[in-house]
Order: structure tokens, then sequence, then C-alpha cells
């Protein structure tokens, strides 16, 4: 007979689950808002939209482990919200909402047919990786701007940043910059009492609208984003220490998830790459008991989405060049990681640095958007002229 799960709670999961909710509630926020305002979201809808992905993706982390016995844990998609800034205001706020909704439809597919590993192969990782360091080095440049703008406050949350990005320290760099920023600009700088002040918004289900294009320039790739750089890196994390994942069920459920968040306007609640190789570690204490990490930050994760129409107000009233350096922690890690997958295959430079190139481009052709163009020609590039390999994955 299994323990109950309370008793299986132990200081190394707990501290597990409680880094792996702030990988979660720091950064990411800053992005939502940047991708909100670009879209000219009201600031009902930016609410929504924090509130579908924060209560759904904690409910994910609660449910899946406990079901599953792994430390699963959920949230949802950095990488899709970064890509999101790059595209909201090229469609109206239904229409996203129905391209979230394909988006997630897809992946539930992809779960149900059984072919996450053959789709994976398709389109060359380092494409996607090129791609998405197209779309988030204009996040890094303004980073650096703004550092040099709030020079006190960048420069030494920059530094906290470095300092734990050195060795294997507990506390992940994005949170200490993060933080450290947080606390100084509240400390040194005077906030506006501009949009604080906020009443209780009651979600209620939002009207998708569906065009053909926005299915190609948001739906593709958002779910690529989320199958690559979320599920395979979370599964991978959980193969690597030695558990055995049931992939289409992840993989399955991340898609029905992300169909009840889109129509609460979010982009997705899906299993969480980082999170969840944070969880599964073998510091978050005993294997079988690791699982209850990713329930700690499930409940973190919910109880943030729950209070957003509290947030989202506050995080409006900060000044925008600490906005854009909350943004460049968040997306810094990610920005390294996707460039080190883009260029280290030598035998895709060319493949690799024109997705790059176009995807930073931010182009509309057709009324495709770069970031499509960018994998198209990208996959083309890798498959048919550069590698034979390639191919043959």
């Amino acid at each position: 007979m299994e323990n109950h799960p309370l008793k299986d709670l132990n200081p190394r999961n707990i501290t597990a689950g409680i880094v792996a909710a702030l990988l979660a509630v720091t950064g990411p926020p800053a992005i939502i808002l940047e991708a909100a305002a670009k879209g000219n979201f009201t600031t009902e809808q930016t609410i929504f939209w924090m509130f579908s992905c924060y209560v759904l993706g904690g409910i994910f982390s609660i449910v899946m482990p406990l079901r599953f016995r792994m430390p699963i844990v959920g949230a949802h998609s950095i990488t899709g919200v970064a890509f999101l800034a790059t595209v909201t205001a090229q469609f109206t706020y239904s229409e996203l909402i129905g391209a979230y909704l394909l988006s997630a439809v897809l992946m539930l597919f992809v779960g149900v047919l059984g072919i996450f590993s053959k789709l994976m192969n398709y389109v060359p990782k380092a494409i996607i990786s090129a791609m998405l360091a197209g779309m988030i080095t204009k996040y890094m440049v303004n980073f650096v701007v703004s550092i040099s703008q709030l020079f006190f406050v960048g420069l030494t949350s920059f530094l906290a940043y470095l300092f734990f990005s050195k060795g294997k320290r507990r506390v992940p760099p994005m949170v200490a910059g993060v933080v450290t920023g947080t606390v100084l600009l509240l400390l040194t700088y005077p906030l506006s009492g501009k949009g604080v002040a906020s009443s209780f918004v009651v979600p209620y289900v939002q009207v998708p609208e569906f065009s053909f294009t926005s299915f190609l320039s948001v739906s593709i790739p958002l779910a690529l984003l989320i199958l690559s750089n979320d599920a395979a890196v979370g599964i991978g994390a959980l193969e690597q220490n030695d558990y055995q994942p049931p992939i289409n069920r992840i993989v399955s459920w991340s898609g029905i998830f992300s169909i009840i968040a889109s129509f609460f306007g979010g982009q997705s609640a899906n299993v969480a790459g980082m999170m969840s190789a944070i969880c599964a570690d073998e510091e978050a204490g005993p294997k079988e008991k690791r699982y209850m990490g990713a329930v700690v930050s499930g409940v973190i994760v919910l109880c943030f989405g729950l209070f957003s129409w509290a947030l989202v107000p506050w995080i409006q009233a900060l000044p925008s060049t600490f906005i854009s350096i909350l943004v460049g922690f968040a997306l810094l890690g990610v920005f390294g990681n996707s460039m080190q997958n883009s260029f280290s295959q030598p035998t895709m430079k060319l493949s690799a640095a024109l997705a790059f190139v176009i995807a930073l481009s931010n182009i509309t052709i057709l009324g495709i958007s770069a970031p499509v163009w960018s994998l198209f020609i990208g996959t083309l590039i890798a498959r048919f002229v550069e590698n034979e390999e390639v191919r043959s994955h």
C-alpha cells in the first residue's frame, strides 16, 4: 500500500519544488506582460492570460505527479510566450485564442497518435533552436541597454546572476537576478501608484476565432516550441534520472490542459522542462518521493495564478526598463542554450544561420510570420541541401 502523499514530503523535495516554482513566477510574468502590451490587450485580458496559464499549469503539476508518482512538473511555456511576443501585434485577440486552441489540439493529436519522437526527429532540433534564438535576440539587446539605463539596479542584479551561475548552486541564476533586482528597485526607485489597485476579476470563457494564417503563423510554431523545449526536455530529464515516464500520456495531457487554458486566454498549460529537471534530480531527495516536489511547485504556481488579478497591475506599474531586465534574466539561459544547439553541428551551418537571421528579421510574407519561414527554409536546407544524416534521422 502506497504512503499518503503528505508523508512523502521532506525538506529536499520541498526545496526543489519551491525552486522550480520560482522559475515560473519570477521572470516569465514579465514576458507575458510584454507580449500582451504589444498585442494591445486590456488589463482584463492580460489577467485572464496569467490566470489561465498558472492556474491550469499548477493543477497539471498537482494531478500528474500524484497520478504517476513521478516529478512531472507543470507550468506554461516560457519559450512559447517569448515567441508570442513577436506575433501578438499581427492578430486580433480572438484569433490568438483560436490559434492557442489549435496548437493545443495539435499537441493532443501528437500524444494520442504516439508520434512525438518521430515529429521531434523530422524538424532538426538545431533549426528550432536557431528560430528561437533569432526571435529573442532583440530581448537580449534590450536587456543590455536597460542595464545601462537602470545602472545600479541592473548591474547589481546581473552580478547576482553571474555569482549564482558559478558552480552548481541551489538557487537558479534567473531567480537570483530577478529577486535581487526587485528588492533593489523597491528600495531605491519611487514606484507610481498607477495601476496598483485592482479588484478581483472573474475569468470567463473567451470566444476563439480561427484563420488559416494564424494557424500557420502561431499554432504550428507554438506547438513545436512546447514539444521541443518543454516536453522533450522534461521527459528527457525524467529518463536521465531512471524514471520511465508515460511519454504519450504526458504529451496528451499537456494538450488537454492547454485546450482548457486557451478558452480562458492562455497559450498553454503543459509539462515544464527545466522545472521537471529540478524536481527529478537526485538533490530532490529519495527517488520514490521526488514527485512531491512537483506537487509543491504546483501549489505555488496555482496560488500565483489565483492572485494574478492583484499581481498584473502591480507588475504593470514597474518601469519599462526594469521589465526589460526581468525579461532578459528569464530568457538569458534559454538564449545561450539555443545558440549552442543552433551552431554546434558543423554540417548545418547554412540552415541554422538562415533560420536564425529569418527569425530575427521578423518579416511577414503572404501573411505568414518570420518564425514559420525560419522553420520551413531552415528545415528544407538542412534536409535537402546540407546534411544527408538529417534525412535518415
